[in-house]
């Protein structure tokens, strides 16, 4: 089979499990559509969003349709980070043994992530960033593909602890789910009735992990002109210096997107392109990715803030600042 064949049906493979998921998640295509591409290009993701969303449901979907092993992580006050990644005991012989905890899996979906304190939260940090963990002085890998994919409420705030810069910036992409919209709310009601009447629902097709890997060597192969990559660079300038583009973009923003920012841009705009069947990255293909993974990685002021300006305009205004060369 020839590469071009080989790439054609791996996109196909993709768009069937698009619709397939469709099917399960209702009026979150979007949501669906950014979770795959952050798996594709091997980052995590963050999904903001109200109870009652499907967030679970989209985790564990997912990991059926790609054939992983899947684990849920309940994030509450109490949690410690040795309920996470394990811990050593005294086995009937008297000699240490690891007990591994949840995070040895392929997915892990890290529910209300915000409600443990800072310390539990960084116990995934070394995962997150190097696939391994570090117990009792002894070095894990994790087996691959390994993601996060972690939940946050955002209206209930009590009892809630800030994600801290370092942790947030090790998500690749960060997704607000909103409410579906009345059509999707129908057929929802729809969906579930008859699943309480055990209507028999079709099967997910899967994408095995083989095809994950060589999806991620396709997006590294893409064609990506300098006037591309110089527009890539200049977005994230713009939010680092921003006096040099305009006075209300200095006067909003605190702190700009990291390195890191610019190689997760640069990522997400190549997987939409190969999402979409091209072998070049546009403009529009950049644009499309900007604010799911810039807008957990810029600090506003005090003063954007009081104007009622948040990260999404924020960054709507730096695209319309920042022209292609």
């Amino acid at each position: 089979m020839s590469d071009v064949t080989a790439v054609n049906n791996l996109v196909n493979k993709y768009k069937e499990l698009q619709d397939e998921i469709g099917k399960v998640i209702i009026g979150q295509r979007e949501a669906v559509d950014f979770t795959l591409l952050s798996i594709f290009c091997g980052g995590h993701s963050l999904l903001i969003g109200v109870p009652g969303l499907a967030k679970t449901l989209l985790v564990n979907t997912i990991s059926e349709a790609l054939g992983l092993n899947f684990k849920r992580i309940q994030f509450t006050p109490d949690l410690m980070p040795s309920d996470i990644l394990g811990s050593e005991i005294l086995d009937e012989t008297r000699q240490f043994k690891f007990i591994k905890g949840p995070i040895f899996s392929n997915i892990i979906l890290a529910d209300e992530i915000n409600r443990t304190p800072p310390k539990t939260q960084a116990a995934l940090l070394e995962a997150m960033q190097e696939r391994s963990v570090t117990v009792a002085g002894h070095h894990y890998k994790l087996e691959l593909p390994f993601f996060v994919l972690a939940t946050q409420n955002p209206i209930e705030q009590e009892g809630t602890y800030p994600l801290p810069e370092a942790q947030l910036d090790r998500f690749l992409m960060h997704l607000e789910i909103d409410y579906p919209d009345a059509q999707s709310e129908l057929e929802i009601l729809r969906l579930n009735r008859g699943e309480a009447l055990n209507v028999e629902q079709k099967d997910i097709s899967e994408i095995s992990q083989q095809d994950i890997f060589k999806a991620r060597e396709e997006v590294l192969n893409i064609h990506m002109a300098p006037a591309i990559e110089q527009y890539i660079v200049d977005i994230i300038m713009a939010t680092r210096q921003p006096e040099k583009y305009d006075d209300k973009l200095k006067q909003w923003l605190a702190f700009g997107a990291s390195p890191r920012a610019t190689i997760a841009l640069d990522r997400c705009a190549r997987a939409r392109a190969w999402l979409h069947g091209r072998d070049f990255i546009g403009p529009d293909d950049v644009q499309a990715v900007v604010h799911n993974v810039l807008r957990h990685r810029i600090l506003l002021t005090y003063q954007a803030e009081a104007e009622g300006i948040n990260a999404n305009q924020v960054l709507d205004h730096i695209l319309s600042l920042v022209a292609v060369a």
